[in-house]
């Protein structure tokens, strides 16, 4: 069972995807939604997300490239694939800065809807049938070696001949070299800086001076690193994307 939402003011629009979801050879949940407020309120554990980007003003009037983007915030055991459905296609971009897995525009091609819902359909069934690999780094302290998942780390911070961890359950601080570590998890984790060194899967935003975490700390982004960052990101979020 795919649990499907579909976020857009548009009754009719809301209508036609909903029929084109019962059209396709999946067993499918569907949720309807008008606006941001709704969706965020309802917290229902999508699998997949329809989401019109120009929302009506209703509730707090956000949009839903401003909806994906606080879906991406949260803490969630496994992210919906979001495909935005949207008669504008200058969003294009700003939809992979919120790792959209397909922007469809408005009117909607029944003949591409099916391709794009069943490579949508085939990453969901991925995610829940991977086995769970959890990847992990060890780490000396005095005379005892810690273990770290990968997933537990947001960002990882050089001072004075140590490095810092920033967890999801505090602080971990130890001597090592930030570029051993770089080395280690450049896999997952990007050097912003030559002080900081970031978990690419807790990015949610990034300008050209600054990326934003979950956890809505912000750190540098210095200028020499912002094209491979934004490379090694989107590589990144396409990597998901594709399995």
């Amino acid at each position: 069972m795919i649990k499907t939402a579909i976020c857009d003011d548009e009754t009719k629009t809301r209508a036609y995807l909903s029929a084109l979801i019962q059209a396709q050879p999946y067993s499918c949940e569907i949720i309807e939604y008008v606006s941001a407020d709704d969706c965020l309120a309802d917290g229902c554990g999508m699998d997949l997300l329809f989401l019109d980007i120009e929302l009506g003003r209703s509730g707090s009037g956000q949009d839903g490239m401003a909806l994906a983007q606080k879906i991406r915030e949260q803490d969630l055991a496994a992210q919906p694939v979001i495909i935005f459905v949207t008669g504008y296609d200058q969003y294009v971009f700003d939809a992979f800065d919120v790792g959209a897995f397909q922007y469809l525009l408005k009117p909607v091609d029944e003949k591409k809807f099916a391709q794009v819902f069943a490579r949508a359909a085939a990453q969901v069934s991925a995610r829940k049938n991977a086995p769970q690999r959890v990847r992990t780094l060890t780490l000396r302290t005095g005379n005892e070696n810690k273990v770290i998942p990968w997933d537990s780390i947001y960002y990882i911070e050089s001072s004075n001949h140590k490095v810092v961890l920033h967890l999801k359950d505090g602080e971990f601080a130890c001597y090592a070299k930030i570029r051993d570590l770089e080395s280690e998890l450049q896999e997952q984790f990007f050097r912003i800086h030559k002080g900081y060194l970031v978990n690419l899967s807790y990015v949610c935003g990034y300008s050209k001076s600054e990326v934003t975490l979950t956890n809505e700390e912000k750190q540098l982004l210095s200028k020499y690193k912002y094209q491979d960052f934004v490379k090694t990101y989107l590589r990144l979020l396409k990597k998901g994307m594709d399995l």
